[in-house]
């Protein structure tokens, strides 16, 4: 995890593993420099709002949420509910990477205002490409408006 002020990349998994795998292939793409890996639903809350332990911090966003749905005490679901509920977060995009391919899933996360919703390939050359592309098009080709 690097500094807290200034985070370009919020990734929040629980799966260390696929974390790593992300955290590598993002990395090799020179697209590492500011982020913020977390692992419970509950902190990254805490961290987007500046709540509990992360309450006083500046409320710099990231220019990209990388989010897994299946997370411990707040569900993915939850969190892009309350992300883009909040007038100060709801421009931050927001990139599902989850395992999941129930359509209920689909459908909330869209309805709810997700960006992207990638299903994570299996395949380990596959996953790589998938990262650096999701990467490479919301921190480098996307214009957005909180940049």
């Amino acid at each position: 995890m690097t500094e807290e002020n200034g985070v370009e990349i919020l990734l929040i998994e629980d799966n260390h593993y696929e974390a790593e795998l992300t955290i590598r292939n993002l990395k090799k793409n020179n697209l590492t420099n500011k982020l913020v890996h977390l692992d419970d639903g509950a902190e990254a809350v805490d961290f987007i709002f500046s709540k509990g332990q992360y309450e006083g911090r500046h409320p710099h966003h990231p220019k990209l949420i990388l989010l897994d749905l299946k997370l411990p005490k707040v569900d993915g679901l939850e969190i892009l509910r309350q992300l883009k509920s909040h007038e100060d977060t709801k421009g931050i995009p927001v990139v599902v990477l989850t395992s999941s391919q129930e359509e209920k899933d689909v459908v909330e996360s869209y309805r709810l205002g997700v960006n992207s919703y990638i299903v994570k390939p299996v395949n380990f050359e596959a996953f790589s490409k998938a990262i650096a592309e999701v990467g490479m098009y919301w921190l480098v080709l996307n214009h957005n408006h909180n940049s």
